[in-house]
């Protein structure tokens, strides 16, 4: 049942492919052992960006480490969910050590697919190896024509392309206008040179500003061109447009496995396991699965205790009834937190330069509203230099790691040390600001995967109510 390098037990894991099925031997194992093993709450933690069951399992045993000195007497389980997402190679963990391929990237051409990267890419798109190879090639060569830049666009969206006409647009969906979800983002119909030249500057603006967000990374020169591009080069936003797309693909994917994988296993465990109280807890797109299993309960479920989203990678607007700038659209997930028999409790920080830049620029690049131009500095004058480009997009285009839930009434706010000295509201919205510990990390994701900390394991406790 449990893995031997797993830190807790007894611990379970449920693994999900693509379109939301579970491995129906862990979860009968789970359905069957779980009253057995004398286990009152249940933590099922859901991981974001990874490459492996190898790092989740890692992620999971050391969060969840702290978690017996913390409540000894209490008689927790603990499920380990598995989905194929993915990560790529150079975004740093803390932590966690890089890969020696990895390592042995960051001397190699600037932006161009390592090894490491080009494997998640072939295991998280089967079928796609030709794509992947000739996307592989151009990043490498970087050929300086812009015809060459917008075949880059092409094979890009080929990778990430799903079939017409079936429900993958409503699980990749932020907000619903009279429940019809957007149609396809710019961010796969738009120019591809603009889209990689407003990426490459996004780039150069975190690399001048990674100082708060600990130890930065090395990052190549963005400034630095290809004969026939002007300043900045847009090959070194290429790279950048490839993560967000495939990005696009995993945020659409944890929809799916949320509501109708986890969302059912949930359902499925309380009719077996009534008693048991369950606490969801997600990272980054894992977020965004726990929350999309709400969505996916049984009518009638009320065994979520707790939801707790670790530097969520979804929209701030999910859960709200209406959006601010536009009274006739709501959140995707409008009013399923009140399906949480407790709190829903969304960490976030400012060092999450993941979710404060890169997502809202990638989110608005989504919206079919406004060009993907339209809200660059003021004046028309595209250039970063002194522009605050999270704080300009965050309010629209936010994300939940950024700045919290945003827009649901009765929401509360507090800072990491005050929500750990309790209590935690019993019901409803709970922000938390979690910079305090979630601050370590260079670009281009900073602190997004900064969450293994006692005290974020504590908080999982505060909001179950776990004695």
């Amino acid at each position: 049942m449990a893995d031997p390098g797993m830190s807790v037990t007894p611990y379970w894991e449920l693994t999900f492919d693509a379109d939301g099925d579970v491995d129906g031997r862990e979860r009968d194992r789970l359905l069957r052992e779980v009253t057995a093993r004398g286990v009152h709450d249940l933590i099922v933690f859901a991981h974001g960006w990874n490459n492996d069951r190898s790092g989740a399992t890692s992620l999971y045993s050391h969060f969840f480490a702290p978690i017996p000195g913390l409540a000894p007497h209490a008689r927790i389980g603990y499920v380990g969910v598995v989905w194929p997402s993915m990560r790529f190679s150079d975004e740093p963990i803390p932590d966690f050590p890089k890969s020696a391929v990895a390592v042995a990237a960051e001397t190699g051409p600037p932006h161009a697919l390592d090894k490491d990267t080009r494997h998640a890419l072939l295991e998280t798109f089967p079928g796609r190896a030709t794509v992947v190879d000739q996307i592989a090639r151009m990043l490498d060569q970087q050929p300086r024509e812009e015809a060459e830049l917008e075949e880059f666009g092409r094979l890009v969206r080929l990778l990430v392309e799903v079939v017409p006409g079936g429900p993958q647009p409503l699980f990749a969906a932020d907000t619903l206008a009279e429940g019809v979800p957007q149609s396809e983002p710019v961010l796969f119909t738009g120019d591809t040179v603009a889209l990689c030249e407003e990426f490459a500057q996004a780039l150069a603006s975190l690399g001048s500003a990674d100082g708060e967000a600990g130890t930065p990374e090395p990052e190549p020169d963005p400034t630095v061109a290809v004969a026939g591009f002007a300043l900045p080069n847009p090959w070194n936003g290429a790279r950048e447009l490839l993560r967000q797309a495939t990005y696009y693909a995993m945020k659409r994917r944890a929809g799916t496995v949320g509501e109708r994988g986890l969302g059912r296993v949930v359902g499925q465990l309380a009719g077996a396991a009534p008693d048991v109280r369950v606490h969801l807890v997600g990272h980054s797109f894992g977020g965004r699965l726990v929350s999309f299993a709400l969505r996916g309960l049984p009518e009638g479920v009320r065994t979520v205790k707790s939801v707790t989203l670790l530097q969520g990678a979804f929209s701030h607007y999910a859960f709200a009834a209406r959006l601010p700038h536009d009274l006739h659209v709501c959140g995707a997930l409008e009013g399923q937190h009140n399906r949480v028999d407790g709190p829903l409790v969304c960490c976030y920080s400012r060092h999450d330069q993941a979710l404060s830049t890169l997502y809202p620029l990638a989110s608005r690049m989504a919206d079919d509203d406004r060009s993907f131009t339209d809200s660059g500095p003021a004046g028309g004058d595209r250039s970063f230099a002194g522009f605050d480009l999270g704080r300009a997009l965050g309010a629209k285009w936010g994300a939940m790691g950024h700045d919290g839930v945003q827009a649901v009434a009765g929401t509360a706010s507090m800072d990491l040390a005050e929500a750990l000295r309790g209590p935690l509201p019993r019901s409803g919205c709970v922000n938390v600001d979690a910079a305090a510990v979630v601050n370590r990390g260079g670009p281009p994701a900073g602190a997004h995967s900064d969450i293994v900390h006692a005290q974020l394991a504590q908080l999982v406790l505060a909001a179950g109510r776990i004695a």
